[in-house]
């Protein structure tokens, strides 16, 4: 503690020193609006001056005659909150851009007492030309009554325009504007994406919005410390273990900028401090250094990584990994080789999700144990939210959802005319149609139930369906009917009463398509109910996958899909209730009972029927591409099915040996093959499988990098104990003397082929289940010699009957088993277990 407040103190003197002496350099922008709305006069803010928001030649504020203003004393922490305009209706402030490209885009808001209405309950929507800023924002209940927003937007026009809405028949206000020119490179179009490890495109085009830039290990950096007038916060308060890291600087004059990074990047400030590896109270040296941020898991964000080599004394001594959530972002990292100097800085960009289930974002620096040096550093963090879909930085809705609320006044007469010209339009159509109708009819033959939805696969706008009664309420209704392909088409009501409007507290999951609840229908069908996040990168490619698959696989060991809706611009599908959740939560992470050897055979048995009946059960081969044991459910028997296919993917055809196509799935169940080469095929599912068998035997994460580095990987850490012939040493310890040594070696054996580095090595599927089903009866029985390893057609010199995906006798139609598959695989399994008469014959 001493030590820390002697750091402190230097440091404070030293920064001091450095305000006093030191100058930053001065960034002109081109486009500079300061704005202190509702004020009479010219406000000054350090060394800012705000103008007030009367008609101004540079920008235009429009309807001033509707709004209200309000003015307080100067006990108020900053200037710019001592006056605000208020608006009763929408309202828009007009920006002249001079030079397109990226703004910086700042609001202030704070509810002062005395405007003659409540402003605490006043309701704040602010659209930025395509983009949502803020959505029916209130401070009622809020800890805080200031609200300081900061968002860059790629302006492309010559204009830029604040719309201010007040919802709910409420009022609106703001008390400040910035819009600021910045420089046009200081964020790129692209960074590298985590989890799967990819490129990201196209960041030009979505707005960004700040939600934390720290200083790592350095003080609070206020905007006249910026070149561009940012504010940098002290990374203290977001450190996991405080003791697991000590602060590092230098003087700032030492940092010698490259070509590719400017005083606008990050001020010298940011890389001469760090934080760095500290071992106070620490018992384990291979430890990370971990950051955690609480964030909307609705939102991807852009990631900022600032670094500089401070603490080294000559190049090469500082090898390190950077890990974002529980993935890889940057292995191996030497920051020498990649400036080539000493105190030089360096940055990387990347975009993420939150951690898994979970509302936080982490971000961990740990010594690379492969390089043998034991330090780790990082000097600073932005992290800024993207918008999604919608153009939304809050919320689902885009700026077409809210526009109709904005200048209704104004447009009552182009509504009036346009209403008279679509009415008269839609007869005239209406009646050009029955006309056309009538000839049809008169002329060609009847047709049966012309009325019958046809199976077409898409959104309900491509898809018929009836009206009639309800009969819950016994009012007209949307109700969906039953296609035989498409199963139920329910409406957003029928959901929303199935699942208590979105209940918080039926809630079961949360992946990367949405959130997962549970839901019961009318009839008292329990349900999981899987609601697509507009926000989230699975999206409608990945909605329209998972109908299609699923409407034409029926199978006991995959989720069935009773019905979808896309209802308002929903996206939310509806499957059969799984009682006993993923097979994850029976592994690690829980306090559910562990899972008997038995159990977990059995369920990994389960899974392989299902994936095997997706690569060879249906016309053409179907590719799960993201087998993991959260995408492996199981039932109230603890029977388990394959789930999730919207990331799913249609095999090679006959003449084709792979699909070349983009790499998704999920990072540490990925097919190195197909991570390289980006050709997928049936064997990238059984490197997936081989991954969830070293799981399910071992009970922790694919991927863990809080552990060594030798034990991150579970694949590679497991397959060097296999190899070994010592699997029975990283076993769970609830297993230990409770499996057959047998069954353990046909298991390990199994899992090692799954996971050979090249495709051709892997087995098929169908030979996986042969063997785990083998493991299985070794389990049954008594015997305790090894069986032969190259027994896999033969037990006891008794030939085994081939593995059918489905009977013979069983016609396939469209790729759609018009038979019952739970008896066609019950009749192979007993075909294969009939000749399992007796292994201790061998």
């Amino acid at each position: 503690m001493r030590l820390g407040k002697w750091v402190s103190l230097v440091f404070a003197v030293l920064f001091c020193g450095f305000m006093v002496n030191g100058s930053v350099a001065a960034f002109i922008p081109v486009d500079n609006y300061l704005i202190a709305c509702g004020s009479s006069q010219n406000v000054s803010v350090q060394d800012q001056v705000f103008v007030p928001d009367s008609y101004q030649s540079s920008f235009l504020l429009e309807s001033e005659e509707e709004s209200f203003v309000a003015a307080a004393n100067s006990s108020l922490p900053s200037p710019i909150y001592h006056s605000l305009r208020g608006f009763t209706s929408s309202f828009s402030y007009k920006f002249d851009i001079h030079q397109t490209g990226r703004h910086w885009v700042r609001l202030y808001f704070h509810p002062l007492p005395n405007s003659g209405h409540d402003l605490n309950s006043a309701s704040i929507t602010v659209l930025a030309n395509e983009f949502v800023l803020l959505n029916n924002f209130t401070f009622k209940n809020q800890q805080s009554s200031y609200l300081f927003k900061e968002y860059m937007i790629n302006v492309t026009s010559d204009s830029l325009t604040l719309n201010f809405i007040p919802l709910n028949n409420s009022v609106t206000f703001v008390n400040g504007i910035e819009v600021i020119s910045i420089p046009d490179d200081l964020i790129a179009d692209q960074a590298s994406m985590v989890s799967p490890s990819a490129p990201f495109n196209g960041l030009s085009n979505l707005a960004l919005e700040t939600v934390y830039r720290v200083n790592v290990g350095g003080p609070l950096l206020t905007p006249q410390n910026d070149t561009l007038g940012r504010t940098w916060e002290n990374d203290r308060k977001y450190l996991h273990v405080n003791s697991s890291a000590v602060i590092v600087s230098v003087v700032p004059g030492t940092i010698q900028y490259p070509v590719s990074v400017t005083p606008e990047t990050a001020p010298n400030w940011v890389y001469a401090t760090a934080e760095a590896m500290g071992n106070a109270n620490v018992p384990n040296l291979n430890f990370n250094i971990t950051w955690v941020f609480p964030v909307d898991p609705s939102f991807r964000y852009f990631i900022r990584l600032h670094f500089c080599d401070i603490v080294s004394k000559a190049l090469n001594d500082l090898v390190f990994n950077v890990y974002i959530n529980s993935d890889i972002a940057l292995g191996s990292l030497d920051l020498s080789s990649r400036t080539g100097f000493l105190a030089m800085p360096y940055y990387k960009d990347f975009v993420s999700n939150s951690s898994t289930g979970s509302n936080n974002l982490s971000v961990s620096v740990g010594p690379d144990m492969m390089a043998d040096i034991t330090n780790a550093i990082l000097n600073g963090l932005e992290i800024m939210k993207i918008s999604n879909g919608a153009g939304s930085l809050d919320g689902p809705y885009s700026v077409t959802d809210l526009l109709p609320n904005l200048h209704s006044k104004k447009s009552k007469f182009g509504i009036i005319i346009g209403s008279a010209v679509g009415i008269s339009a839609a007869v005239l159509l209406i009646a050009i149609c029955y006309c056309c109708f009538v000839t049809r009819r008169s002329k060609g033959p009847r047709q049966a139930h012309p009325w019958l939805p046809l199976p077409l696969y898409g959104n309900s706008h491509t898809i018929t369906k009836v009206s009639t009664t309800s009969q819950k309420s016994g009012t007209a209704s949307c109700v969906s009917l039953v296609s035989s392909n498409l199963g139920r088409i329910f409406t957003f009501q029928e959901i929303s009463d199935s699942t208590n409007k979105f209940d918080e507290t039926l809630l079961l999951g949360v992946g990367g398509f949405g959130k997962v609840y549970k839901g019961t229908l009318e009839d008292g069908t329990k349900v999981a109910v899987k609601r697509g996040n507009p926000r989230s990168e699975q999206g409608l490619a990945e909605f329209h996958t998972e109908i299609e698959m699923l409407s034409k696989l029926r199978h006991r060991h995959l989720v069935s899909l009773i019905g979808y809706c896309d209802e308002r611009s929903e996206m939310i599908l509806v499957y059969e209730y799984m009682a006993n959740g993923p097979l994850r939560s029976h592994l690690y992470g829980t306090d559910l009972p562990p899972l008997s050897w038995k159990q977990r055979l059995e369920i990994c048995i389960g899974a392989a029927r299902g994936l095997h009946y997706l690569h060879t059960g249906v016309a053409q081969s179907i590719i799960h591409r993201d087998v993991k044991t959260t995408n492996i459910l199981l039932d109230e028997n603890f029977d388990a099915k394959v789930a999730d296919f919207g990331l799913s993917k249609t095999g090679p055809s006959l003449d084709q040996t792979h699909v070349s196509t983009a790499v998704k799935g999920s990072f540490g169940y990925l097919d190195p093959e197909y991570f390289r080469r980006q050709q997928l095929t049936e064997k990238s599912d059984v490197y997936s499988f081989g991954v969830v068998l070293m799981e399910v035997l071992c009970t922790r994460p694919a991927l863990n990098p809080v552990l060594p580095r030798e034990q991150v990987n579970i694949a590679e850490w497991a397959m060097s104990w296999q190899k070994k012939g010592m699997l029975d040493q990283i076993m769970d310890s609830a297993l230990v003397g409770k499996v057959n040594p047998a069954s353990l070696k046909k298991f390990g054996e199994t899992a090692e082929k799954c996971l050979a580095e090249q495709g051709v090595d892997r087995p098929s599927i169908g030979d996986v289940l042969w063997n785990l089903e083998y493991a299985f009866e070794l389990q049954e029985t008594s015997a305790l010699t090894d069986p032969d390893e190259n027994s896999t057609n033969h037990i006891g010199g008794i030939p085994l009957t081939p593995l059918e995906p489905f009977d013979n006798s069983v016609s396939m139609i469209n790729g759609v088993n018009s038979g019952t598959d739970d008896d066609a695989e019950d009749a192979t399994t007993s075909a294969v277990f009939s000749q399992l008469v007796n292994p201790r014959g061998r």
